[in-house]
Order: C-alpha cells, then structure tokens, then sequence
C-alpha cells in the first residue's frame, strides 16, 4: 500500500494537464459564424434561378421548368427520321376543342387545361404536367352515361342475349324496373367504349393535330398505340370539363358529342 509520502511524490511529477486548442482553422472566428466551405462538382459557373422569376409571365405549357432541366443532356444526339414535333398554336388548338365540344367549347376551360387534357405522360418526359388523372375521372363518366343509355335503348335490348329456357320450367321475376337490364354486362361496355371506335372518332374531331405525346415509333403510329393516347385525351377532356363546370355539364358533353356519334344514344 502507497504510504502518503509516495502519493504527493507522483503527483509532482505528473505533467500538468492543458487544455487541446482549437483547429487553426475554427480558431480565428467564433463558433458561431464559421463557414463551411463544400466541393464543386462542377468547374462551371453557378447557375442561377432567377430566371425563374423573370418567366413568370410564360404560360405552364409553353416551356420546361427551369428546376426540372439538367445543365447537360446525358441523350445522344437523336436521329432526325425519329423526331417528333407537336402543335404549339393555341388557335390551332382552341378550334379542335371547338370541333369537339361544340360552338364556345374554348371557353369552357381555362388556357392551362386545355393543353393538359391533350397532353400524354410521354410528352417531354412528363416534366409539363399529363392528363392521367383528368383521364380516370373522364373515364368514369362516360362509362356510366354509357351504361345508363344501354339499358334504355331498344336497339342494344335487341342485340342482348335471350335467355336459356329454364330446365325446370320456372319463371325469372319481372318488373317493369328491371326492363332493359340484360343489356347492361362488362363485355357490352367494353364492345360500346373500345379504343378502336374511340379512337377514329377522336381523328375526326382532329384530336391528332394537338395531341401531345412522343411516340415509340414514328414511323408507326398504330403501333405505338395513338388510339389508345387518343382515347385517354377525350377521356381528360370531360374530366377536365367535370372539374372546372360540372358533372351535368360533362355528363351532356359525354352523351352528345361521344356516345351520340358511336350509336349509343
């Protein structure tokens, strides 16, 4: 056991303790206002966003978001047989929307909507907006005005399949209400609202000259799908119609000016 002589011994001889300073480079500023400085990545200069504001006045559908434009472009150069161009005329477009809703249907919605109902996810990489969503709720109300009509229609109660006699000779309940239901089944929806038959109607309207999407083979069009992109844009329109005037209003729009066409109504 140390006796206390040894004790006070050791702790003379025990080098003072000192306090580690500061790194050279936090030490000549106070903690609180030190600068970090970070690694560019980039010998360029800076690019700024001010030209953002400054495009304030450029309508949405006019332009690519200045956030959403990479300073390089990682594509190689395109082939000029495979480029794609699109309508950029608001004339051009404001007469097919009044071929399709009728006299005054370019002013039934506003300048922004109008370009987003016709324009497909595959237009510019999406970075504009696409009309997926206007589709869903277009969608929805056509295939209902769609339903309601076939089972008032004579004709489509005509062409519905009669039933089998039942084996033992019993007879299916009747009502007045219920006439005309055996029209209604999925296969007779999906025969009336197919995108082969949406598809030619949306060409004579002249969908295709505004319609905004990029193709997978411009050399074949039917091959990359344009009736399906044709129907999903008249499927956006009545949507977008749903949205800013009504379901009435887009109810009337689906009857007279897509299901009339087809025979449905």
């Amino acid at each position: 056991m140390a006796t206390p002589a040894c004790t006070r011994s050791l702790f003379r001889s025990a080098k003072p303790f000192r306090r580690k300073t500061q790194c050279p480079c936090f030490a000549s500023a106070p903690q609180n206002e030190t600068k970090l400085s970070f690694r560019r990545f980039s010998t360029g200069p800076a690019r700024s966003y001010d030209g953002v504001i400054n495009r304030a006045d450029r309508p949405r559908w006019s332009h690519v978001p200045e956030a959403a434009r990479a300073p390089v472009s990682l594509h190689a150069k395109k082939d000029p047989r495979f480029v794609w161009k699109t309508n950029e005329d608001p004339e051009l477009l404001n007469r097919v929307y009044v071929r399709i809703l009728g006299e005054g249907g370019d002013r039934l919605l506003t300048e922004e909507v109008k370009w987003l109902a016709v324009t497909h996810k595959s237009f510019d990489q999406g970075r504009r907006g696409y009309n997926d969503r206007l589709a869903v709720l277009g969608r929805r109300i056509v295939v209902l005005q769609a339903s309601l009509n076939l089972i008032m229609s004579p004709a489509a109660r005509e062409r519905a399949p009669k039933p089998a006699p039942d084996p033992h000779g019993r007879t299916p309940f009747a009502h007045p209400a219920l006439e005309g239901l055996e029209t209604l089944t999925s296969q007779s929806v999906l025969e009336t609202l197919d995108r082969s038959r949406l598809g030619p109607l949306a060409v004579k309207y002249g969908l295709t000259r505004v319609l905004r999407w990029l193709p997978k083979k411009p050399d074949n069009l039917q091959g990359s799908g344009i009736d399906t992109v044709l129907t999903e844009a008249l499927y956006a329109i009545v949507g977008a119609i749903a949205l800013q005037g009504g379901g009435e209003k887009a109810a009337k729009i689906a009857r007279d000016r897509i299901l009339a066409p087809l025979g449905v109504v």
